[in-house]
């Protein structure tokens, strides 16, 4: 017999969880954030291509403006070098955006007393992130708060034999609501203390 998966009540983050499992969706590189700074990045720094194109072959290749009347060096040149780097950097936040970095879930099974953690990375022999224990290893659930200019927000899960684990996605911090929410229900879940609030 198998138990009814009910919604944790946070539809958009896909957790779900039901007697015997829970699993929580981590959002990874995939976020509104990257593919709004991906695109200004591309766009500004193709601008800046161009115009320093522009410069050099004296032909207005941008619909804007004419930058044809920039002296190549150095302000054509200095203006190809910026939109140079800056595609380079727009390439790289759209490789992150597709490979998903950071991306994944966390996925506890009580039946099967075990616990699996798995996060995408960037491609090479760490591509695929995967921590496999005992539930019955897991001490507590640690939240962690700090505020200021570099805030952090997460649950880590603290093993035996092991480094605490981080849970929450990287970057943009949880609401302290839901930092407070998720890790109850998983200390509730495993029964283990919630430990740092």
């Amino acid at each position: 017999m198998t138990a009814s998966t009910i919604n944790t009540g946070d539809s958009h983050n896909g957790d779900r969880i039901s007697s015997r499992v829970l699993h929580q969706n981590v959002l990874g590189s995939r976020r509104f954030s990257n593919y709004w700074w991906a695109s200004i990045v591309t766009l500004g720094a193709t601008g800046f291509l161009l115009a320093g194109l522009s410069s050099y072959l004296k032909v207005n290749l941008l619909i804007v403006t004419d930058p044809t009347q920039l002296v190549f060096v150095p302000q054509g040149l200095v203006m190809g070098l910026y939109g140079t780097a800056g595609l380079l950097l727009g390439l790289y936040l759209w490789l992150v955006i597709l490979w998903d970095v950071g991306g994944g879930y966390n996925e506890f099974n009580r039946e099967a007393g075990t616990f699996k953690i798995f996060r995408n990375g960037f491609p090479g022999k760490n591509r695929r992130i995967e921590i496999d224990s005992n539930i019955q290893d897991v001490q507590s659930v640690r939240i962690v708060l700090k505020e200021g200019l570099n805030p952090v927000r997460a649950i880590y899960l603290r093993v035996k034999g092991r480094r605490d684990i981080p849970l929450t996605r990287v970057g943009q911090p949880l609401a302290v609501t839901e930092l407070e929410r998720q890790g109850a229900e998983l200390a509730r879940f495993l029964g283990v203390p919630l430990e740092g609030l």
